[in-house]
């Protein structure tokens, strides 16, 4: 059956992604312009976007990774995904060294992202994941299968032969969903996945992505700027702020570092995870 994903329980690490200490720094040349003459000079200039970051994502578990914008967390992703390699520091996948041996990683992930991008519009959801399939050297009956387990999987079966351009975005985003599965990856980085839908379909978005995670096995990590979107999904989180991880823990742990300081609950109503994000940046840039 499609869709299960095995491992050897036995060995834990065999079973996660760990990134210890990532750093991933870029080296920008700016012109500089001299008080004479016609010709300025070149200056380099390194923006740290990610500074020494560790963390797991175990197989059956949804991770979440927030911040607000520029907190490093595309950056963060484009690293455990192998689409860039990081400056310094380790990053494996069930033991295997991913910069090392990136090209093995790729056909073991895959990355889905909210909003509109990433697919043909003028394709039919079937021809888009022929498409997707055959990058992957899916072919015949296997893709064909696969194609009609991911359609049926996302609610897509009638809507197969129509084209994209004719979805709406809610029907989109399942299609994106269904693109991500297309070479039955172990990790999925689910990039704000429910990005402009409305509450109905992103219920079902998050009905989905907990099932892929708790029945199928794969390790999920969640990108979202939906606090309540985090605290129903996610098993753990990690706050980013200015390419570091400041807090992380799970939400019960997150909020907990609120309770314990008075001067900050004023009343007895638990802290919520979103008030308890507000006041641990605040707490970082204070």
């Amino acid at each position: 059956m499609y869709g299960a994903v095995k491992g050897r329980p036995e060995d834990q690490n065999a079973r996660k992604i760990i990134a210890q200490h990532l750093v991933k720094d870029y080296i920008l040349k700016e012109k500089i312009k001299e008080k004479s003459g016609l010709f300025g000079r070149k200056q380099k200039r390194v923006i740290h976007a990610v500074k020494d970051i560790s963390l797991e994502i175990p197989q059956e578990k949804i991770i979440g990774v927030l911040g607000i914008n520029g907190a490093g967390k595309t950056t963060t992703i484009r690293m455990l995904a192998s689409i860039i390699a990081p400056t310094s520091g380790s990053l494996t996948m069930n033991g295997v060294d991913a910069v090392k041996n990136h090209l093995w990683i790729k056909e073991r992930i895959n990355v889905i992202s909210g909003g509109e991008r990433n697919l043909y519009w003028r394709l039919t959801a079937k021809e888009n994941l022929r498409y997707f399939g055959s990058l992957y050297g899916l072919s015949g009956d296997d893709l064909d299968k696969r194609i009609a387990y991911l359609l049926r999987t996302v609610g897509l079966e009638e809507a197969a032969n129509v084209p994209v351009e004719r979805y709406s975005k809610g029907m989109k985003q399942r299609l994106q969903i269904a693109r991500g599965l297309i070479n039955d990856p172990i990790y999925l980085f689910m990039d704000e996945p429910t990005l402009g839908l409305d509450i109905v379909i992103a219920k079902e978005i998050r009905n989905l992505v907990s099932d892929l995670a708790h029945k199928e096995g794969r390790g999920i990590l969640l990108t979202t700027h939906y606090i309540s979107e985090a605290e129903e999904l996610c098993d753990y989180i990690y706050i980013l702020d200015k390419g570091r991880i400041i807090a992380e823990g799970t939400k019960e742990q997150l909020k907990g570092l609120l309770a314990y300081e008075p001067k900050v609950v004023t009343s007895v109503q638990e802290p919520s995870l979103e008030e308890a994000l507000i006041e641990i940046i605040n707490r970082c840039n204070s």
